[in-house]
């Protein structure tokens, strides 16, 4: 399995003060690092940047969601309910080490919630699950992990999640936004350290220009594709959208990630491998990123067109 090769850089990039640029990403559990992103942080980490990743739960109300591991001779072949969520929960935090090696995340923080589940299920309302938790402290945890690891760029949930409501991914949102702010001032949170202040904040977001060319390709290439009509009816965000990434040669983190989290991920489904990275690459070799957040003065993301780097007006010239 590739991995990020950290190697390639013997010089690390710095910004304008000459402090080594560092990447930060929140998501809301293990294998959302996977689904969104990879790509983007496997190249960072192979130019040198510090990547860092926050991960806000520990994934506890997942599903097994690859039946091939419940076929005899597998892991949770007749395993009850108890058992399994008992096997579960070991498994997970080893998938998601092995997806950070493959991306070639520098550090993960966990948090430290317990996940909330989808939004409805009983479990919404445990007194320790992420959604519950009481916004200033949450923000004063990510705001500690913050000034430690010293990022000028973070990367979270947009505000506009109508197309996937989980209970986790807006907390995420929300707590994002507040510990962006509260990061660089001295007032908030003494007790973790100097303020930071990040300058950049960006949004991840599925592009429908990116949902239609892979849409297209698979019923081209396939036959059929997993994006019906109810993808088309999620909001359009591409309006927003200041910020295109071409990734396309590093798709192989994002296949790579999530096959690292084999109870989540089903080998054989199209709507994760549909098509092969180099197909992927052929019809959308992007990742687009909303700037949402933005404290360098005088600087216009699109003044001269769509960013290509989620460090430009930070790097060093």
């Amino acid at each position: 399995m590739k991995i990020a090769d950290r190697s390639k850089t013997k010089t690390p990039p710095v910004d304008k003060l000459g402090n080594p640029l560092c990447a930060l990403t929140i998501h809301a559990h293990p294998d959302d690092e996977a689904s969104k992103g990879a790509p983007t942080f496997a190249k960072l980490a192979e130019s040198g940047v510090r990547t860092v990743l926050v991960c806000c739960t520990a994934g506890e109300e997942g599903d097994v969601n690859n039946p091939a591991l419940k076929e005899p001779g597998m892991p949770f072949h007749g395993l009850d309910a108890e058992q399994e969520k008992l096997l579960l929960a070991k498994l997970r935090p080893e998938e998601l080490d092995a997806s950070i090696q493959v991306i070639g995340f520098s550090k993960l923080h966990m948090l430290g919630y317990r996940d909330s589940g989808m939004a409805g299920s009983p479990s919404n309302s445990s007194p320790d699950c992420f959604c519950m938790a009481d916004l200033d402290e949450a923000a004063g945890r990510l705001v500690k992990v913050i000034r430690a690891e010293k990022p000028q760029v973070m990367v979270t949930y947009s505000d506009d999640q109508r197309g996937y409501l989980h209970p986790d991914h807006l907390k995420v949102h929300d707590v994002s936004i507040v510990a962006f702010e509260r990061a660089g001032e001295a007032n908030w949170y003494p007790e973790f350290g100097p303020a930071w202040r990040p300058l950049k904040l960006y949004y991840s977001v599925w592009s429908r220009a990116r949902l239609k060319s892979v849409h297209e390709a698979m019923l081209k290439l396939r036959g059929s594709s997993p994006y019906d009509e109810k993808w088309f009816e999620r909001p359009n965000l591409d309006h927003r959208i200041t910020t295109k990434l071409h990734v396309g040669e590093y798709f192989w983190a994002r296949s790579g990630a999530l096959r690292a989290h084999a109870t989540q991920v089903d080998e054989n489904e199209m709507f994760w491998f549909g098509l092969s990275d180099e197909e992927l690459a052929s019809v959308y070799p992007f990742e687009d990123w909303i700037l949402a957040g933005n404290h360098i003065e005088g600087y216009s993301p699109t003044a001269d067109g769509l960013e290509t780097d989620l460090f430009a007006g930070v790097r060093a010239d």
